[in-house]
């Protein structure tokens, strides 16, 4: 494993199971989040976002956090191992809830720079409805490929143990 895709639900624990894989495989860890938010939660405009995409893509060994499913056909085909934690809906809203009380006003590690953690109706509303639509176009993009071979489904916190002690 040298091209690592960690995608799943907000509150999943993407970038947990990245900081975990990155001890114990030693590959760097690309925060998805840090790369495509500008400060004050500015998007980064498409061309601009594919093209960060593919000069990430181009390096030789990564664990990469996060969806932004619209960029996918650009890191599939690079990656050796895709790690989709699919979650049930009320852990990751569980979570994510927590995370926000946890580090209101503040930016977390894996965030881009000025980028602080903020309580947005918008936001958890993805997370409540992920797994009604986001988690199916997931599912239907990853079987629609040959890099479907490569994907590994956990669906809980003991699932990611086993998996991480395998390694």
């Amino acid at each position: 494993m040298k091209k690592i895709l960690v995608i799943g639900c907000c509150g999943a624990g993407k970038s947990t199971l990245a900081k975990k894989l990155s001890v114990k495989t030693g590959l760097p860890i690309i925060h998805l989040d840090k790369v495509y938010w500008n400060p004050n939660w500015e998007e980064t405009p498409k061309v601009e976002w594919e093209r960060k995409i593919k000069l990430l893509v181009s390096q030789s060994t990564y664990i990469m956090d996060g969806n932004y499913s619209g960029s996918l056909h650009l890191r599939l085909p690079s990656a050796d191992k895709i790690i989709f934690l699919d979650y049930p809906t009320r852990i990751c809203l569980w979570r994510v809830i927590k995370r926000i009380w946890n580090n209101l006003g503040n930016t977390r590690q894996d965030m881009a720079s000025g980028c602080p953690e903020r309580f947005d109706i918008k936001f958890l509303h993805y997370v409540l409805v992920f797994n009604l639509v986001t988690r199916k176009r997931l599912y239907r993009i990853l079987k629609a490929r040959k890099e479907f071979s490569q994907l590994i489904v956990l669906k809980n916190d003991a699932a990611v143990n086993t998996y991480l002690a395998q390694i």
